[in-house]
């Protein structure tokens, strides 16, 4: 019988975590699979650990300023004793009994397969702003709805960071399955952000392979006030930076792309879903959409310029609080 893990960090996830550890437990899988649920919980306070022994997870403690991306996956890996270990967040949902299953089928795909992951679906209640950017990002990783490989060629081993950008070095730990094989050699790095990616790349340069899985889908979606939008672009692009060298141009065609180029798609999105009151119903996109928009580009503009910034600023602008180092 082969065991595979589930394991979830979490910290104060209260809220959505009895419907995530329900949907795991609802998975269906063949009676050759036992499934073992593994929580790391880095000091809540609302009653997630509570909730997690009630699922019947065996749940680790460490103190808030243990917690570290990679470095509490790895322990997470560490401490498990699955074959494969299914990553989730503690507010992403299964969407359906069949998603860890999917996840599994991808390491069938090809011997080196040592990473499988599958996209995000909004929430119900998901702005049209995030609701947009989810479903076309994740489109774009298999327009014909198929499974996607990627592997690194043996002479494109030392490739430079900015040709991985894009779907090409994109995996998600929100959602996503790692082997243990392939782990022990190419553990998770020690970095603030952009953990999963960051593995990816490792893994392919290393010689494995990563499997796109679209139908292994999680309801995972967020909604923030515009200033912590600001903050989370942030610290994303802050994290594309670090791993990528990508930094916005400061010449005005970006920011301007940036905001009346989503703006406009925003509101293409909105109105096939809103053929009614088509006046009013503008008005609201823009209203919403343009401020988000807007503050997104800055965050994306201060964040891939993190490192000349003052240590108190970037802790005031990343949503994380984080400064420099993990």
């Amino acid at each position: 019988m082969t065991t595979v893990t589930v394991a979830i960090p979490t910290l104060n996830g209260a809220d959505v975590l009895d419907e995530t550890l329900a949907a795991v437990q609802a998975q269906r899988l063949g009676s050759l699979h036992h499934v073992e649920l593994l929580v790391c919980d880095s000091g809540s306070r609302d009653g997630s650990v509570t909730i997690a022994r009630r699922h019947g997870a065996e749940v680790i403690e460490i103190a808030p300023e243990e917690f570290s991306h990679g470095a509490t996956r790895n322990l997470l890996m560490d401490r498990s004793r699955g074959e494969y270990v299914a990553f989730l967040t503690q507010d992403s949902v299964p969407a359906d009994d069949g998603w860890l299953d999917a996840l599994l089928g991808g390491f069938e795909l090809a011997d080196d397969v040592a990473l499988t992951f599958g996209p995000y679906r909004p929430r119900d209640d998901a702005s049209v702003m995030v609701a947009r950017d989810l479903v076309e990002w994740f489109r774009s990783l298999a327009p014909d709805g198929l499974p996607r490989l990627e592997r690194l060629a043996p002479g494109e081993r030392d490739i430079a960071p900015m040709a991985l950008l894009g779907p090409r070095g994109f995996f998600t730990d929100a959602n996503g399955c790692v082997a243990r094989a392939a782990w022990e050699s190419v553990p998770f790095r020690r970095v603030p952000y952009a953990e999963d990616h960051v593995l990816a790349h490792d893994m392919m340069r290393a010689g494995y392979a990563k499997a796109y899985i679209p139908n292994a889908a999680v309801i995972h979606s967020h909604e923030y006030s515009v200033w912590n939008w600001l903050r989370r672009s942030f610290d994303e692009y802050r994290g594309l930076s670090d791993v990528y060298g990508f930094v916005p141009p400061l010449d005005l065609r970006w920011p301007v792309l940036q905001v009346w180029g989503h703006v406009g798609a925003d509101w293409r999105w909105a109105r096939r879903g809103t053929p009614a009151a088509p006046c009013l119903a503008s008005v609201g996109i823009l209203t919403r959409s343009l401020p988000h928009r807007l503050l997104r580009t800055v965050g994306a503009l201060l964040g891939g310029r993190a490192d000349r910034l003052p240590a108190g600023l970037v802790r005031t602008l990343s949503l994380e609080g984080r400064t420099r180092g993990p």
